[in-house]
C-alpha cells in the first residue's frame, strides 16, 4: 500500500470517529458545561495540584479561554487556587468538594451514554473494538498496556482453523505468499490431528482473544521439530513470543528430546532474532521458489536439548 492511501484511510477513520465522538460529547456535554470546560475539570480532577498553563498546553486551549473558563470556575466555587511551594509565583488548581461532585456527575452520564452506544455489541465485536482502541493508543504513545491477561493454552476444537487462517492472511498480506504456502500449512496441520502422538500445539490468548500459535510434532524418539509459530501482528511486542517458545521448549525437555529444529525463511527478521536468543543454530539453507514470485531462502534452526540440560 502505497503512502498516500494510508493518509487517506486514517484520514477515512479520524473522519468517522470525530462523528461517533461528537454524537456521545452531545449527549453527554451540555447545560451547564460545554465539551471544554468539561474537559478542564476532568484534567484538573487526575492532576489535582497543576497550573492552569499545564491544563491549557495539554488540552490545547487559547489562553485566553483557559483565564475565562478559570475566573468562572473560581467565581462558582468549582475549584480553589494553592500557591506553588516551591514557587511564589505559580498557583496549583484543585477541585473544591463541590468542584469533584461535578466530576462524578460528569462521569456518570459518560458511562451511561457510551453504555447505551455499546448495548448492541456483542461482547466477541466488544472485545475487538476495545483491542483495536488499545492498538492504536499504543502506536501513537510508543507504550503497550501493561495488564493485559496473557494466557498460554492448549489447542481445542476449531483453533486449528484459526493457525491456518493466520498464516494465510499474514503471510499473504505481508510478504505475498501464494496459495501453496496456504495448502504446505494446512496439509501439516490435517497430518498432526491425525497423529498427535509426542507433539502439542498451543494458542496464546491475550483478555480472551486468540492471537498466536506454536508446536512441536515428534520427528522421532529424539529428535522434535518446532512449527506454527506465528504472532499477530496487533500482539508484538508484548513478551507473547517469548513465552510460547519457553513453552514449546520446556515440552520438549519434558517428552526427553534431545534435539528440536525448525524450517523459517531468512525475511522474517524478528523470528529469526528470537531463534538466536534461544540458542537455535542456522544449519543449512535452501532455496523456494514455489511459494512467491521471487526467490525465497529456506533455513533450518537446530537446537541441542543437551547442552541447554
Amino acid at each position: 500500500m502505497k503512502e498516500n492511501q494510508y493518509v487517506e484511510k486514517i484520514r477515512k477513520f479520524n473522519r468517522h470517529y470525530a462523528n461517533v465522538l461528537g454524537k456521545i460529547d452531545q449527549e453527554i456535554y451540555n447545560k451547564p458545561f460545554p465539551l471544554t470546560e468539561a474537559r478542564v475539570i476532568t484534567e484538573i480532577n487526575f492532576r489535582n495540584g497543576c497550573t492552569a498553563t499545564e491544563v491549557r498546553e495539554n488540552l490545547g486551549i487559547d489562553r485566553g479561554q483557559m483565564s475565562r473558563i478559570v475566573q468562572k470556575f473560581e467565581e462558582e466555587k468549582i475549584i480553589f487556587k494553592k500557591q506553588a511551594s516551591d514557587d511564589k509565583r505559580q498557583y496549583l488548581l484543585y477541585l473544591t468538594d463541590y468542584g469533584k461532585e461535578i466530576f462524578n456527575e460528569l462521569v456518570e452520564n459518560a458511562n451511561r451514554e457510551v453504555g447505551k452506544m455499546i448495548k448492541e455489541i456483542s461482547n466477541r465485536d466488544l472485545t475487538k473494538l476495545i483491542s483495536a482502541m488499545e492498538t492504536i493508543e499504543s502506536i501513537f504513545t510508543k507504550e503497550y498496556p501493561s495488564q493485559l491477561e496473557v494466557s498460554i493454552r492448549t489447542f481445542q476444537p476449531g483453533d486449528v482453523g484459526f493457525v491456518a487462517h493466520l498464516h494465510g492472511t499474514l503471510y499473504e498480506n505481508t510478504y505475498k505468499f501464494g496459495p501453496m504456502f496456504e495448502y504446505y500449512v494446512m496439509k501439516g496441520l490435517t497430518e498432526f490431528m491425525i497423529n498427535t502422538d509426542g507433539g502439542e500445539l498451543w494458542i496464546a490468548e491475550v483478555e480472551g482473544k486468540m492471537a498466536g500459535s506454536i508446536a512441536i510434532t515428534k520427528s522421532n524418539d529424539n529428535v522434535a521439530q518446532l512449527r506454527w509459530f506465528i504472532l499477530d501482528e496487533n500482539y508484538h511486542g508484548r513478551g507473547i513470543g517469548k513465552k510460547l517458545m519457553e513453552t514449546a521448549i520446556n515440552f520438549c525437555k519434558k517428552q526427553g528430546y534431545q534435539q528440536v529444529f525448525l524450517w523459517t525463511v531468512s525475511v522474517l527478521g524478528t523470528a529469526r532474532y528470537l531463534y538466536q536468543k534461544y540458542h537455535f543454530r542456522l544449519t543449512e539453507e535452501k532455496v523456494n521458489n514455489e511459494w512467491t514470485d521471487s526467490k525465497l531462502v529456506e533455513e533450518r534452526w537446530d537446537l541441542d536439548l543437551s547442552d541447554e540440560n
